[in-house]
């Protein structure tokens, strides 16, 4: 009998119900917040598209641009905004990087030939002729772990060839919160 007591224990323990800690984080509506991590002479957003998909056409010209449409996934779009320069004309400067992720976003690592499969651009728009417009990002790794239920670390370090850029790491960990009362439906936290 005292035999049975420990067995019958473990098969109680084995059928007990666990929690999902793998399971997957959903944004559930559009979300918009500044990032911590970002050059001095700058300020920097990260928005979430929830039910977008993400598609880069060409125009006349053969220069790409991003399409945002209806769709089943989830749009990760990081914005870099240099501050103007004073009493200079035409010194609006902006990098955005356009990432397309399911809409359950879960674990993942995309490296060089594979970071397409998320289709991830980067975009220099300025004043700078011959260098600006959008670019597929063909160099590098971009990691998506979780931090917990509601939250995701994003590790994205790029090099693009075409064009000079300011921004080549986004490491930001991203927290969907679920709380209709608070101000803010994501929050940023510094990765040190």
């Amino acid at each position: 009998m005292k035999n049975l007591l420990p067995l019958l224990f473990l098969i109680m323990m084995s059928c007990k119900s666990t929690k999902n800690m793998t399971a997957d984080v959903v944004v559930n509506k559009a979300i918009l917040t500044n990032t911590l991590n970002c050059p001095e002479n700058g300020d920097c957003t990260i928005e979430l598209l929830p039910n977008t998909s993400l598609e880069f056409k060409k125009d006349e010209f053969g220069n790409l641009y991003p399409l945002i449409s209806e769709g089943n996934k989830t749009i990760f779009k990081y914005i870099y905004t240099r501050k103007p320069i004073p009493n200079t004309q035409d010194s609006n400067y902006s990098e955005i990087v356009f990432a397309e992720l399911d809409a359950s976003i879960s674990e993942k690592t995309f490296t060089d030939e594979t970071l397409q499969d998320a289709k991830l651009h980067f975009g220099r728009l300025c004043f700078c002729k011959g260098e600006t417009g959008y670019y597929p990002i063909k160099k590098g790794k971009f990691k998506i772990s979780k931090s917990s239920k509601k939250s995701f670390k994003i590790d994205f370090n790029f090099k693009i060839k075409e064009v000079p850029q300011i921004i080549s790491a986004i490491n930001e960990t991203v927290c969907v919160k679920t709380d209709e009362t608070s101000k803010t439906n994501l929050d940023i936290q510094r990765n040190d």
